[in-house]
């Protein structure tokens, strides 16, 4: 007997989930009563299951997270804070799309293998 399962490819509804929650998030370091900052990160141009793609994308949530927890305190209390933050909002952007190829160079790049990332399918 002969039997077959359709899969569906769940590559397109990740990047569509992706690109919806691919933001930033980051508590400011310069006060409590300040609002939630974020800054979206776009990747649809970029294939994320290459190498390439994975780094070119790690770059731009690098960037987003130090443009979200910039400070301009010569304080290095809250210059500490700022890189905190950026460290904090890059690794839940990664958590949040959740694509093993950027985890993978996430986890290269930082050589921190305690965060609690998910990026298996």
């Amino acid at each position: 007997m002969n039997s077959s399962v359709k899969t569906a490819n769940p590559l397109p509804l990740a990047f569509s989930a992706a690109m919806l929650l691919a933001c930033v998030w980051a508590v400011s370091p310069a006060s409590a009563g300040e609002q939630l900052r974020s800054e979206t990160v776009k990747f649809s141009d970029l294939d994320v299951n290459t190498s390439g793609g994975a780094q070119a994308l790690y770059g731009r949530i690098h960037k987003a997270a130090w443009h979200v927890c910039l400070t301009y305190s010569t304080d290095p209390v809250v210059q500490l804070g700022a890189r905190d933050c950026a460290r904090k909002a890059e690794a839940k952007a990664i958590e949040t799309v959740n694509v093993p190829q950027l985890t993978a160079f996430y986890r290269m790049k930082t050589g921190d293998h305690t965060q609690p990332l998910s990026a298996s399918r």
